[in-house]
Protein backbone atom coordinates (compact mmCIF):
# COMPACT_ATOMS: atom_id res chain seq x y z
CA UNK A 1 0.00 0.00 0.00
CA UNK A 2 2.64 2.05 1.07
CA UNK A 3 3.94 2.36 -3.05
CA UNK A 4 1.19 3.46 -4.04
CA UNK A 5 0.89 6.65 -1.63
CA UNK A 6 3.20 8.65 -3.49
CA UNK A 7 1.15 8.23 -6.60
CA UNK A 8 -2.37 8.55 -5.08
CA UNK A 9 -0.80 11.90 -3.36
CA UNK A 10 0.62 13.05 -6.69
CA UNK A 11 -2.95 12.59 -8.07
CA UNK A 12 -5.00 14.21 -5.51
CA UNK A 13 -2.47 17.38 -5.69
CA UNK A 14 -3.28 17.33 -9.73
CA UNK A 15 -6.45 17.09 -8.81
CA UNK A 16 -6.66 20.51 -6.58
CA UNK A 17 -4.70 21.87 -9.54
CA UNK A 18 -6.58 21.56 -12.03
CA UNK A 19 -9.42 22.74 -9.98
CA UNK A 20 -11.10 19.17 -8.51
CA UNK A 21 -11.89 17.89 -5.04
CA UNK A 22 -11.05 14.37 -5.75
CA UNK A 23 -8.36 12.54 -8.20
CA UNK A 24 -11.86 10.50 -9.84
CA UNK A 25 -12.98 13.23 -11.40
CA UNK A 26 -9.06 14.05 -13.10
CA UNK A 27 -9.03 10.28 -13.91
CA UNK A 28 -12.61 11.18 -15.59
CA UNK A 29 -11.24 14.22 -17.69
CA UNK A 30 -8.41 12.23 -18.87
CA UNK A 31 -10.18 9.40 -19.74
CA UNK A 32 -12.52 11.71 -21.71
CA UNK A 33 -9.89 13.27 -23.63
CA UNK A 34 -8.57 9.57 -24.64
CA UNK A 35 -12.34 8.38 -25.52
CA UNK A 36 -12.47 11.10 -27.86
CA UNK A 37 -9.10 11.38 -29.38
CA UNK A 38 -9.64 7.11 -30.37
CA UNK A 39 -13.06 7.74 -31.54
CA UNK A 40 -12.14 10.07 -33.66
CA UNK A 41 -9.20 8.71 -34.81
CA UNK A 42 -11.02 5.79 -35.69
CA UNK A 43 -14.21 7.50 -37.64
CA UNK A 44 -11.34 9.43 -39.71
CA UNK A 45 -9.58 6.46 -41.12
CA UNK A 46 -13.04 4.21 -41.14
CA UNK A 47 -14.30 6.00 -43.76
CA UNK A 48 -14.64 4.67 -47.47
CA UNK A 49 -11.68 6.20 -49.44
CA UNK A 50 -9.78 7.09 -46.68
CA UNK A 51 -7.12 3.85 -46.85
CA UNK A 52 -4.63 4.22 -49.54
CA UNK A 53 -2.56 1.02 -49.53
CA UNK A 54 -1.52 -0.34 -52.62
CA UNK A 55 0.66 -3.73 -52.96
CA UNK A 56 4.29 -4.07 -50.75
CA UNK A 57 6.86 -2.68 -52.51
CA UNK A 58 8.31 -6.54 -52.51
CA UNK A 59 5.10 -7.66 -54.35
CA UNK A 60 5.41 -4.45 -57.37
CA UNK A 61 7.43 -6.23 -59.83
CA UNK A 62 4.65 -8.93 -59.48
CA UNK A 63 1.87 -5.91 -59.94
CA UNK A 64 3.56 -4.22 -62.69
CA UNK A 65 4.19 -7.61 -64.53
CA UNK A 66 0.22 -8.37 -64.67
CA UNK A 67 -0.13 -4.66 -65.94
CA UNK A 68 2.26 -5.15 -68.74
CA UNK A 69 0.08 -8.10 -69.49
CA UNK A 70 -3.34 -6.26 -69.43
CA UNK A 71 -3.94 -7.69 -66.42
CA UNK A 72 -4.22 -5.00 -63.94
CA UNK A 73 -7.44 -4.96 -63.14
CA UNK A 74 -6.70 -7.66 -60.97
CA UNK A 75 -3.96 -5.63 -58.89
CA UNK A 76 -6.44 -2.77 -58.90
CA UNK A 77 -9.11 -5.27 -57.58
CA UNK A 78 -6.82 -6.83 -54.65
CA UNK A 79 -5.29 -3.18 -53.70
CA UNK A 80 -9.13 -2.15 -53.38
CA UNK A 81 -10.25 -5.12 -51.38
CA UNK A 82 -7.24 -4.42 -49.13
CA UNK A 83 -8.30 -0.54 -48.78
CA UNK A 84 -11.82 -1.30 -47.63
CA UNK A 85 -11.11 -4.21 -45.71
CA UNK A 86 -8.37 -2.27 -43.94
CA UNK A 87 -11.36 0.96 -43.60
CA UNK A 88 -13.75 -1.75 -42.34
CA UNK A 89 -11.22 -3.61 -39.58
CA UNK A 90 -10.48 -0.08 -37.99
CA UNK A 91 -13.96 0.72 -37.35
CA UNK A 92 -14.08 -2.46 -35.51
CA UNK A 93 -11.57 -2.07 -33.44
CA UNK A 94 -12.91 1.03 -31.80
CA UNK A 95 -14.41 -0.95 -29.34
CA UNK A 96 -10.86 -2.29 -28.51
CA UNK A 97 -9.98 1.07 -27.10
CA UNK A 98 -12.50 1.82 -24.95
CA UNK A 99 -12.17 -0.96 -23.07
CA UNK A 100 -8.81 -0.04 -22.60
CA UNK A 101 -9.86 3.21 -21.45
CA UNK A 102 -12.64 1.91 -18.85
CA UNK A 103 -10.22 -0.71 -17.59
CA UNK A 104 -7.64 1.86 -17.34
CA UNK A 105 -6.05 2.14 -13.46
CA UNK A 106 -5.16 4.69 -11.41
CA UNK A 107 -1.66 4.72 -12.08
CA UNK A 108 -1.91 4.48 -15.58
CA UNK A 109 -4.23 7.49 -16.00
CA UNK A 110 -1.86 9.87 -14.04
CA UNK A 111 1.13 8.50 -15.86
CA UNK A 112 -0.29 9.66 -19.28
CA UNK A 113 -1.29 12.88 -18.09
CA UNK A 114 2.28 13.27 -16.71
CA UNK A 115 3.55 11.52 -19.97
CA UNK A 116 4.97 13.06 -23.44
CA UNK A 117 2.66 13.97 -26.43
CA UNK A 118 2.14 10.83 -27.04
CA UNK A 119 2.28 8.95 -23.96
CA UNK A 120 -1.40 7.63 -23.91
CA UNK A 121 -1.08 6.07 -27.61
CA UNK A 122 2.19 4.46 -26.47
CA UNK A 123 -0.07 2.96 -23.52
CA UNK A 124 -2.81 1.57 -26.43
CA UNK A 125 -0.03 0.03 -28.39
CA UNK A 126 1.00 -2.20 -25.32
CA UNK A 127 -2.37 -2.49 -24.02
CA UNK A 128 -4.39 -3.05 -27.37
CA UNK A 129 -2.21 -4.83 -29.97
CA UNK A 130 -3.05 -8.20 -29.58
CA UNK A 131 -6.75 -7.48 -29.63
CA UNK A 132 -6.61 -5.39 -32.55
CA UNK A 133 -4.55 -7.74 -34.48
CA UNK A 134 -7.43 -10.82 -33.38
CA UNK A 135 -10.12 -8.22 -35.20
CA UNK A 136 -8.20 -7.21 -37.56
CA UNK A 137 -7.46 -10.82 -39.22
CA UNK A 138 -10.97 -12.14 -40.05
CA UNK A 139 -12.35 -8.92 -41.41
CA UNK A 140 -9.20 -8.10 -43.67
CA UNK A 141 -9.11 -11.92 -45.29
CA UNK A 142 -13.01 -11.41 -45.94
CA UNK A 143 -12.26 -8.95 -47.98
CA UNK A 144 -9.06 -10.39 -49.74
CA UNK A 145 -10.92 -13.61 -50.68
CA UNK A 146 -13.54 -11.73 -52.22
CA UNK A 147 -11.51 -10.98 -54.69
CA UNK A 148 -10.65 -13.69 -57.49
CA UNK A 149 -6.90 -13.05 -56.88
CA UNK A 150 -6.65 -13.86 -53.68
CA UNK A 151 -6.62 -17.57 -54.49
CA UNK A 152 -4.05 -18.20 -56.87
CA UNK A 153 -2.19 -15.28 -55.11
CA UNK A 154 -2.27 -17.62 -51.56
CA UNK A 155 -1.01 -20.57 -54.25
CA UNK A 156 1.80 -18.92 -55.43
CA UNK A 157 2.79 -17.78 -51.82
CA UNK A 158 2.87 -21.04 -50.45
CA UNK A 159 5.26 -22.07 -53.36
CA UNK A 160 7.29 -19.06 -52.72
CA UNK A 161 7.66 -19.89 -48.94
CA UNK A 162 9.11 -23.03 -50.03
CA UNK A 163 11.93 -22.11 -52.19
CA UNK A 164 15.72 -22.27 -50.39
CA UNK A 165 16.13 -18.59 -50.71
CA UNK A 166 17.74 -16.34 -48.27
CA UNK A 167 16.63 -13.08 -47.08
CA UNK A 168 13.53 -13.44 -48.88
CA UNK A 169 10.70 -10.52 -48.38
CA UNK A 170 8.07 -10.84 -46.81
CA UNK A 171 4.62 -11.43 -49.55
CA UNK A 172 2.06 -11.95 -46.60
CA UNK A 173 -0.76 -9.60 -48.07
CA UNK A 174 -2.91 -9.96 -44.39
CA UNK A 175 -0.39 -9.15 -42.48
CA UNK A 176 1.21 -6.74 -44.25
CA UNK A 177 -2.78 -4.65 -44.70
CA UNK A 178 -3.11 -5.56 -40.70
CA UNK A 179 0.68 -4.00 -39.46
CA UNK A 180 -0.14 -1.08 -42.46
CA UNK A 181 -3.24 0.02 -40.69
CA UNK A 182 -2.68 -0.82 -37.51
CA UNK A 183 0.55 1.69 -37.93
CA UNK A 184 -1.41 4.23 -39.52
CA UNK A 185 -4.67 3.79 -36.67
CA UNK A 186 -2.18 4.52 -33.61
CA UNK A 187 -0.34 7.20 -35.71
CA UNK A 188 -3.32 9.13 -36.27
CA UNK A 189 -4.47 8.93 -32.43
CA UNK A 190 -1.18 9.95 -31.29
CA UNK A 191 -2.00 13.46 -34.10
CA UNK A 192 -4.90 13.36 -31.90
CA UNK A 193 -3.64 13.11 -28.27
CA UNK A 194 -0.87 15.46 -29.53
CA UNK A 195 -3.67 18.20 -30.57
CA UNK A 196 -5.68 17.21 -27.38
CA UNK A 197 -2.52 18.45 -25.28
CA UNK A 198 -2.04 21.48 -27.15
CA UNK A 199 -4.91 22.82 -27.36
CA UNK A 200 -6.66 21.69 -24.75
CA UNK A 201 -9.75 24.49 -24.46
CA UNK A 202 -10.75 23.64 -27.98
CA UNK A 203 -12.02 20.21 -27.06
CA UNK A 204 -15.33 21.28 -26.42
CA UNK A 205 -15.44 19.73 -23.14
CA UNK A 206 -14.86 21.72 -19.72
CA UNK A 207 -13.40 18.62 -18.26
CA UNK A 208 -10.81 18.08 -21.40
CA UNK A 209 -10.36 22.17 -21.18
CA UNK A 210 -9.54 22.06 -17.09
CA UNK A 211 -7.50 18.64 -16.89
CA UNK A 212 -4.91 19.28 -19.98
CA UNK A 213 -4.81 22.61 -19.60
CA UNK A 214 -3.09 23.16 -16.19
CA UNK A 215 -0.58 20.44 -17.13
CA UNK A 216 0.00 22.54 -20.36
CA UNK A 217 0.71 25.71 -18.67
Amino acid sequence: MEAVMPWVNAGNQMAKDAGYDTESRLVSGIKEALIKGTDTAAAQLSREGAMNLQLPDAAQPVANTLRQFGLGRYVDQLETAMNRGAEKAVAAGAPVFKNAINSMSVDDALGIIQGGDTAATTYFRGETEASLRQRFEPIVEDNLRKTGFYDQYQTLLAAYDKLPLTNKPNLDLEKYVIDTSMDQLYTRIGEQETQIRQNPFQQGSALIGAVFGEQAE
